[in-house]
């Protein structure tokens, strides 16, 4: 079974364990570190205890902590946008873990938010994010070429929206 709750303190050991991986930093912006530590989990607790209303979710699966999922409101002409972000822990990867927490964060969303459209922008060599997306049909709206780089290398990003 796979649900997104709260964020606790008994998260953080896992967050930091599962965070500190070069595979899961490759695929995430670099405002997620690498290394990963047990204080940057405390300081992101932090960050999501302080939102209003809270946006940023763990994913659970089987009763454990797996990985984190959040929707990130827009601003200005934006305001009824969110971009999706999401990380699991290496460990849980190809087990349709994350195809079964979208669904539940776009109906969060949808049903808690003031938005109509969510999207989320993938690395180019990231292609299970992307196909995860289009599973829980989102469309690739564009390829957005060399607009990402990463660990020194200019990639495309992949853009993909699904509305409300």
């Amino acid at each position: 079974m796979v649900r997104l709750r709260e964020i606790t303190e008994s998260d953080l050991q896992w967050m930091a364990l599962y965070g500190n991986n070069e595979n899961l930093s490759r695929n995430l912006r670099d405002a997620f570190p690498f290394p990963y530590t047990m204080e940057h989990a405390v300081g992101f607790l932090n960050l999501v205890n302080e939102m209003n209303p809270k946006t940023i979710f763990a994913i659970e699966f089987e009763g454990k902590y797996v990985g984190n999922m959040g929707l990130y409101p827009g601003s200005d002409v934006y305001r009824k946008s969110a971009e999706l972000g999401y990380f699991i822990g290496e460990p849980f990867w190809n087990k349709g873990i994350v195809s079964r927490a979208i669904p539940l964060m776009l109906e969060f969303g949808f049903t808690n938010l003031d938005i109509v459209r969510i999207h989320a922008g993938v690395f180019s060599f990231n292609t299970a994010s992307q196909r995860v997306l289009e599973k829980c049909g989102f469309t690739l709206e564009g390829i957005f070429a060399k607009s990402v780089i990463k660990n020194d290398i200019l990639y495309d990003e992949y853009r993909y929206a699904i509305l409300k």
